[in-house]
């Protein structure tokens, strides 16, 4: 394992050169590095935080996949993309979220109809149990409405998070079988082709 910035090119470039002196190739790519922050209104951002935000959720995926895009072509291989529902949402306070799925998700489209011949996508891997979660509900209270923060926390009181593995198996699946005609696509974890595709997959083992 290895670890980096993804908001830095040559990080990211460096993690090529490893994963190719590794394994010799490169079969797929998933896109998942991600972060909230800042929560906080438009007006009272950190300038400096809500572009970090930018460079990681958006700006991060470009640089793997630039660094990586030539090994991809050879194998024909795939890119899957995390997004989020937030791309499609006007959430308050979390408008450099938002902003960097929506433009992952049209990046999206635009890579798959550059490159013909690998199969890119984006997935929304619902509201998921995750560090990013325990997050929002720790610091959401200092600067949503309380509706808004209490909603989140409800989430995780009721039980309606899913477990990270669910999502990941979708992602998992996505990364190994995704056909070439669903590229450019923004699906959902629980697709019902999707979940088809995995439980099949996981008869085999």
């Amino acid at each position: 394992m290895c670890s980096a910035d993804v908001s830095s090119y040559d990080a990211c470039a460096r993690v090529v050169e490893k994963t190719l002196a590794r394994f010799g190739r490169i079969d797929s790519l998933v896109n998942n590095a991600g972060i909230i922050q800042p929560i906080s209104l438009v007006s009272n951002s950190d300038p400096a935080d809500w572009r970090y935000n930018l460079e990681v959720n958006l700006i991060g995926p470009f640089n793997l996949i630039r660094a990586a895009l030539s090994h991809l072509r050879m194998q024909k291989g795939r890119v899957v993309n995390v997004s989020s529902g937030a791309a499609n949402l006007a959430l308050e306070n979390i408008s450099a979220y938002c902003t960097a799925k929506a433009a992952l998700n049209h990046f999206t489209r635009v890579l798959a109809a550059e490159e013909s011949a690998l199969t890119v996508l984006t997935v929304r891997p619902g509201v998921v149990d995750t560090a990013m979660q325990t997050y929002i509900r720790r610091e959401g209270s200092k600067a949503m409405p309380t509706e808004q923060a209490a909603y989140y926390q409800q989430l995780k009181d009721q039980g309606q998070l899913e477990a990270p593995e669910t999502p990941a198996r979708s992602i998992a699946w996505l990364a190994l079988h995704a056909p070439l005609d669903w590229s450019g696509r923004f699906l959902n974890y629980d697709d019902p082709d999707i979940v088809s595709g995995v439980r099949n997959w996981a008869a085999i083992f």
